[in-house]
């Protein structure tokens, strides 16, 4: 079973943890975690592009000239889509880019991420992260403490913590999240990963 040192918000260790090997010990599956990350994007996007046909654009309703006799290619409409303000060919109109993957998928990604990052040396368990009001000084005392200052981190809690949510929000490459909302896409788009101990346990309850 991998062990980490159990810090405090001063940086200090207070404890070792012994972590699931079946979540944070596993050999990382690149290829899964590969689609996850893709389909994570693919459902953020949009999709509200948009443009007019040539059965959509104003006017052309009359033949320009004549059928023969101009010396002219033969033309039905000035909308065409060779014309100047003609429609466009195979629009683009509004999609959804969404699509699901397997829960088992899923897991296993979220799993391979963990695992990532503990193998890597780029996750760190705090004891707690309470914080009475949100002060960012406060917040960035804290990053300093367990050296990660000038680093992307992604701190997640057991629970909610506005606090913690507005302390993070003005300090650039600091991002925060708790377990329900936990995802691969921002765990590997972070260079450490700071979990509370309570957030390991409820990890270790669902996913174990």
């Amino acid at each position: 079973m991998p062990k980490l040192e159990v810090l405090n918000v001063s940086g200090q260790k207070v404890t070792e943890i012994e972590l699931n090997e079946t979540i944070f010990g596993i050999e990382p599956n690149v290829p899964v975690m590969h689609e996850i990350v893709k389909n994570y994007l693919a459902n953020q996007r949009q999709g509200t592009q948009s443009a007019k046909t040539r059965a959509e654009v104003r006017g052309g309703g009359r033949k320009p000239f004549r059928q023969k006799g101009t010396g002219n290619a033969r033309q039905g409409t000035i909308r065409a889509p060779h014309y100047v303000g003609g429609g466009v060919v195979f629009a683009p109109k509004p999609r959804s880019y969404r699509y699901t993957l397997p829960k088992k998928v899923k897991r296993l990604g979220l799993k391979s991420a963990l695992s990532a990052k503990v193998r890597d040396q780029e996750l760190i368990v705090l004891d707690e992260l309470v914080m009475a009001a949100p002060k960012t000084k406060d917040m960035l005392n804290i990053i300093n403490n367990i050296k990660v200052n000038g680093k992307k981190v992604l701190f997640v809690t057991g629970d909610v913590e506005n606090n913690v949510i507005k302390a993070s929000n003005n300090i650039e490459g600091v991002s925060t999240t708790f377990v329900g909302s936990i995802n691969v896409y921002d765990i590997l788009n972070h260079d450490y990963c700071v979990v509370t101990k309570n957030a390991v346990e409820k990890i270790e309850e669902v996913y174990a």
